[in-house]
């Protein structure tokens, strides 16, 4: 078998490369593109559940229920004073639920492009320093620990729309990978002080 070289510098430095990359590796396709967009009649109604189930659990833990109290980038409105007065009436989460809903609806609806790439990545670095309000710092912990929270009521909620078997496992599988995807462009943007240099050898 003959071993595919890659420019492992270019993946810490070109972000469509880096995607690219992923995509070929995990063999997320067109027909996984297309598979997830296919979902959008049936699992679109069902993202307002999604979101608010997702919402009741960052809402429920003080280590993810803090990082809403400061003020979000791009919110205008009142902000809650403490954790104690904190609930999902509040009009910063649903602030919060109004960008979380767009980018699930993004993941159906939008072509996996440069911008989507971008998109993708900036979901990221916008839980960092790097973008956003610099004072909203959000440990990997708990990225890790809302990406899983939304595999899985993602998967949950997939398997109740009644999807003939065949159709469910590719989409399932289009949904797994595209999250994996996710998960790294996430993961960068923590790692990125701590990246040793890429060898090539």
């Amino acid at each position: 078998m003959q071993i595919k070289h890659v420019d492992e510098s270019q993946l810490e430095s070109d972000l469509e490369a880096r995607y690219a990359y992923l995509a070929e590796f995990m063999n997320f396709t067109a027909e996984d593109v297309k598979a997830i967009h296919a979902t959008v009649a049936k699992l679109a109604p069902l993202v307002p559940g999604i979101v608010e189930r997702t919402y009741e659990r960052l809402l429920s833990y003080d280590a993810t229920a803090r990082h809403f109290l400061p003020r979000q980038h791009g919110y205008d409105g009142p902000v809650p004073q403490s954790l104690q007065s904190l609930t999902e009436r509040n009009e910063q989460i649903q602030f919060r639920k109004e960008h979380l809903t767009r980018y699930l609806m993004s993941l159906m609806g939008r072509a996996y492009d440069a911008k989507m790439v971008a998109y993708l990545d900036m979901v990221g670095k916008m839980h960092t320093p790097k973008a956003g309000n610099k004072e909203i710092v959000v440990p990997l912990v708990q990225m890790n620990a809302l990406l899983g929270l939304m595999s899985d009521v993602l998967i949950e909620t997939l398997a109740e729309i009644g999807l003939p078997p065949d159709e469910f496992l590719l989409t399932l599988r289009a949904f797994n990978k595209l999250l994996w995807i996710q998960n790294d462009l996430i993961n960068r943007h923590y790692q990125a002080e701590e990246r040793p240099a890429a060898s090539n050898a």
